[in-house]
């Protein structure tokens, strides 16, 4: 595998040639990108302002400081701007019961669902739902607050991220919601005409001095973008289309090393200079030129390689499971594959590493969570979970948690991946789990009958439910 490094705005093919952007085709086949609030440059695709891209740098001085946010009064999916998944301070009891749980999604559709995210205080844990409530709960199960949005269709899949109060999140009817956490009150609400006239916002915003970054995806062609919007306001700044196929991942940044990155169902990685977002280096998995050969010209690709999951940064690479069977390991720095690891199976869980160790926790469809080392790729331990593994695998002290198809929950040890307990469940769990204090939060589909069979009607048997679980003795 090789990336590539495009010196045109709309990007390269696979076979080196240059493919036009989204802005480009709409152009051509005459329909028109629709405008955004007064001030948004919708023209721009680079920032072209010709500013110094240094990296901001990494304020802490370990991995395991920085495994947050550097800003105190922020929450963020996978504990951060790298989306590492790893709560060092956090120690999984031996055994757990179920303290509280209530019914939250009801939709069939197989992508993972929100996560849970607490507050950085921990006394408010946000949930959002696939029919568009976003709810309120304390750490002992009282519901504070319930907001329901228009968002009704499918929903709410990518996660809350929580700033000074606000929480951040795009739901599947292509609007970005900002709401108030104390209250549950709308603060503001970006639709999606102002937007490009978004499809779906099915990752989770990222924040960093003073601006969320929010990738989108649009339909007719099958395409996305890369967002820069202003927290206080909702108002668009500036925006990058040159994605193809449908994003799914949230925006991975990583200070230390000034990048910014997500991925697509084209099977391509995207990389910013950061910053600055200048557009860096691509790179394409599946077969050389995609899967079967994509023909991005008019927004058309052929599936296999699509990439679903967060791609964690740790130590100047980037970790990113496909659809293609393999976890990739990429230089940041340019793109280079440095190793891959092939499961033959479609890997869409998001993964979680340990900085200390080095060690990465990947979860796929082949049933098992593996241990990989960091640096070269080993195979250090494998476990079967008796199911597909979708949502994001959580590292703590001593054991890594991982949700399964089988409707369970697993905490396996994390120096040997032996099953240390695992809680069963009503649907799939396909949210990443999230210990705090003692409790670990997490969501599940609904159990769902007929979501892929044309000759049976759908069919909700039991909605999916959040979930807290404490110690057995508690």
């Amino acid at each position: 595998m090789r990336p590539s490094n495009p010196a045109e705005t709309g990007g390269r093919d696979g076979a080196g040639g240059s493919v036009p952007s989204r802005r480009q085709v709409l152009r051509t086949t005459g329909v028109a990108v629709a405008g955004g609030l007064a001030g948004c440059t919708l023209e721009s695709e680079t920032d072209g302002s010709g500013r110094d891209c240094e990296p901001p740098g990494d304020s802490a001085e370990t991995p395991l400081e920085y495994a947050t946010h550097p800003d105190d009064d922020v929450s963020m999916y996978r504990r951060g701007l790298r989306h590492l998944g790893y709560y060092p301070d956090e120690t999984v009891p031996d055994s757990v019961r179920v303290s509280w749980s209530f019914p939250l999604n009801y939709v069939g559709h197989t992508a993972a669902k929100s996560t849970p995210v607490p507050t950085p205080d921990g006394e408010t844990i946000v949930f959002a739902g696939d029919t568009g409530r976003v709810e309120g709960y304390t750490p002992r199960g009282e519901n504070l607050w319930t907001t329901r949005t228009d968002a009704t269709s499918l929903g709410f899949h990518g996660s809350p991220t929580i700033v000074d109060g606000v929480a951040y999140l795009g739901g599947y009817d292509g609007d970005l919601y900002a709401i108030d956490v104390s209250s549950g009150d709308l603060v503001w609400r970006t639709r999606r005409d102002e937007l490009g006239g978004t499809l779906a916002i099915g990752s989770t915003p990222a924040y960093y001095d003073g601006a969320l970054y929010v990738v989108v995806e649009y339909g007719s062609p099958s395409s996305g973008a890369l967002w820069k919007i202003a927290p206080d306001t909702g108002e668009p700044l500036w925006h990058d289309d040159r994605i193809w196929g449908q994003p799914h991942p949230s925006a991975t940044i990583d200070l230390e090393e000034g990048k910014l990155v997500t991925g697509s169902n084209d099977g391509v990685v995207y990389c910013w200079d950061f910053p600055c977002l200048e557009f860096d280096w691509e790179f394409q998995a599946g077969p050389e030129g995609g899967p079967q050969g994509k023909e991005k010209a008019d927004g058309r690709f052929n599936h296999g390689a699509q990439i679903k999951g967060a791609l964690p940064a740790y130590d100047g690479k980037v970790y990113v499971g496909s659809w293609d069977g393999y976890f990739y390991c990429l230089d940041l720095e340019d793109g280079e594959e440095l190793w891959s690891f092939e499961t033959g199976r479609v890997n869409m869980s998001s993964p979680g590493i340990d900085p200390e160790e080095g060690i990465v926790y990947a979860g796929s469809d082949d049933h098992h969570v593996y241990a990989l080392d960091a640096e070269t790729g080993e195979d250090l331990w494998s476990t079967d979970v008796r199911g597909r593994v979708l949502g994001g695998v959580t590292v703590t002290a001593e054991t890594v948690l991982a949700g399964s198809y089988d409707t369970h929950l697993y905490a396996l040890d994390r120096e040997t991946g032996e099953r240390r307990w695992r809680v069963e469940n009503r649907g799939y769990v396909t949210s990443a789990p999230v210990p705090l204090d003692g409790r670990i939060y997490y969501a599940e589909r609904g159990v769902v009958v007929g979501y892929y069979d044309d000759d049976r009607e759908e069919e909700l048997i039991e909605p999916g439910h959040a979930y807290c679980l404490v110690a057995d003795d508690e």
